[in-house]
């Protein structure tokens, strides 16, 4: 069963339990999956569903910051309870310890010394995270490392 079909069958039980929340969530991401598929002219497979799945919660997290930012208490709340529903579709998301291990291991498989190799590791470190963290989370994390290990190679020299 694809990851568009769970998201059907969830639908059609959310329609019998009258979960509005739910239904409307789901709904939504089901047009943004078919958006994608019209745009690329073919059905999308389960990596290009998770993509869009991130996407939504990455927009539904910057609205809760926006939200706490202008004390909408009321929009908060339905918000974070459309991130949940998002959420269930997505890998287990990754701490940053563990986001730190993978990184280093790339870092050490690329043979990374600097911030100028960022590209490289990000672009081999990415797809194996894809889905279980953040973007942002990740490049902040590499280029922290990489600027730790160019700080220990220019003070070893």
């Amino acid at each position: 069963m694809t990851l568009k079909d769970k998201i059907r069958e969830t639908l059609k039980e959310a329609l019998k339990q009258r979960e509005g929340t739910q239904v409307s969530v789901l709904r939504l991401l089901l047009s943004e999956i078919k958006n994608a598929e019209i745009a690329q002219q073919k059905p999308l497979d389960d990596n290009k569903t998770l993509d869009v799945i991130a996407r939504e919660v990455k927009q539904h997290k910057e609205s809760i910051e926006a939200f706490k930012q202008g004390n909408r208490n009321d929009l908060l709340a339905q918000e974070e309870a459309e991130l949940d529903i998002l959420m269930q579709y997505l890998p287990k998301q990754m701490n940053r310890e563990e986001i730190i291990v993978a990184a280093r291991q790339v870092i050490d498989a690329a043979e990374a010394s600097g911030i100028k190799d960022k590209g490289k590791v990000m672009s081999q470190l990415m797809p194996q995270l894809k889905g279980k963290a953040a973007g942002k989370e990740v490049s902040d994390i590499v280029l922290q490392l990489l600027s730790v290990e160019h700080n220990d190679e220019a003070s070893s020299k």
